[in-house]
């Protein structure tokens, strides 16, 4: 049995699975049945989200509307029991509304700090390219960094923090692209589709006569969260898989398909993705099976596509996807 644990001799069939990572997978199946009662037919777009999650990222939600973008957002916030805060994006949002403002407080006579609706630990941002780009850039420092600074003074964000935005397709009206340096904060982008009939037909039961995002219950709390994070960090990567994820984004900077590569920003995104998703999958070691599953959320929504490539009607999923096929994959570091 091949593999990049680097720790061949615990590694082999029937090892022990590590606590950390058995209460990990309990903890997450809870918080996943939850999601998937009110998401019906969408596994992988629930997986990406826990994997975002506890990758410490935040998820870009794109579709047109009516899919259950927003409902999967409520649905994951309100399964853990954490605060949140939803942000409806509109024309004339403004900046303060987003991060808070300082308000002259005449008893004190002096200013007083009144936190914005970033300041909660699942922030839902609900069609968030509706705002205009000064409104959009408001969510930057508090995305990167976990933080806002108003009149110089700056303000720490609690934790865990996620950002969920969603957002309608760009050619829809009264929508404004997202700038680059916006969508480059973003671990993960992914569209949640129509769903199959049978799965429209048995929504027609659930969501028929009476919302279910009412019955939803929280299944964990913030500090469950926490501890799972905790455990993503010491998931193992190999330096074969690292150099797999460099020489992957890398490539999409050499692409004569793109005018625009993804950042090394994105190569740590898909590397931290990838370790939740080996621990969601019960692993203690990454494999590039985890890099490549993980690479078209990761980075096609970085990447910038030459005019010829749009006029082939090509997108960048398709470009990720055929480097990927391209691109050796690295040999394991042993046998077990």
């Amino acid at each position: 049995m091949t593999t990049y644990n680097g720790q061949t001799a615990t590694a082999g069939a029937g090892a022990a699975r590590p606590a950390g990572l058995h209460e990990l997978n309990a903890v997450v199946e809870r918080v996943r049945a939850s999601v998937e009662s009110v998401i019906e037919g969408k596994p992988e777009a629930v997986r990406i989200a826990l994997t975002v999650m506890l990758a410490e990222g935040h998820l870009l939600l794109e579709d047109v509307p009516g899919v259950g973008k927003t409902m999967l957002a409520k649905a994951l916030a309100k399964s853990v029991d954490c605060t949140v805060r939803r942000i409806q994006f509109t024309p004339d949002l403004l900046p303060s509304d987003v991060t808070g403002t300082s308000v002259f407080d005449q008893n004190r006579r002096d200013f007083e700090f009144r936190p914005g609706a970033i300041f909660a630990q699942i922030v839902v941002g609900d069609e968030i390219n509706r705002a205009s780009p000064k409104t959009q850039s408001a969510l930057l420092e508090s995305m990167e960094e976990r933080q806002v600074t108003i009149d110089g003074t700056s303000y720490e964000l609690p934790s865990p923090f996620m950002v969920i935005a969603t957002q309608n397709p760009v050619e829809m009206e009264g929508t404004y692209p997202l700038p680059e340096a916006q969508r480059d904060r973003f671990m993960a982008r992914i569209s949640i589709g129509y769903p199959s009939p049978e799965a429209e037909f048995q929504m027609l039961d659930l969501h028929g006569g009476a919302n279910p995002l009412d019955d939803l219950q929280p299944v964990a709390h913030a500090h469950d969260i926490l501890k799972l994070i905790e455990v993503v960090r010491t998931v193992h990567v190999a330096e074969p898989v690292r150099r797999y994820a460099v020489e992957l984004v890398g490539a999409t900077r050499n692409s004569p398909e793109l005018r625009l590569g993804a950042s090394p920003r994105a190569t740590l995104h898909l590397v931290r993705a990838a370790r939740a998703a080996a621990a969601l999958d019960g692993r203690e070691y990454v494999t590039p099976d985890d890099i490549q599953e993980l690479a078209v959320p990761v980075l096609a929504h970085r990447l910038l596509p030459t005019a010829e490539t749009l006029l082939s009607r090509r997108t960048s999923e398709q470009v990720v996807t055929d480097l990927i096929a391209r691109l050796p994959i690295p040999r394991p570091q042993g046998r077990a």
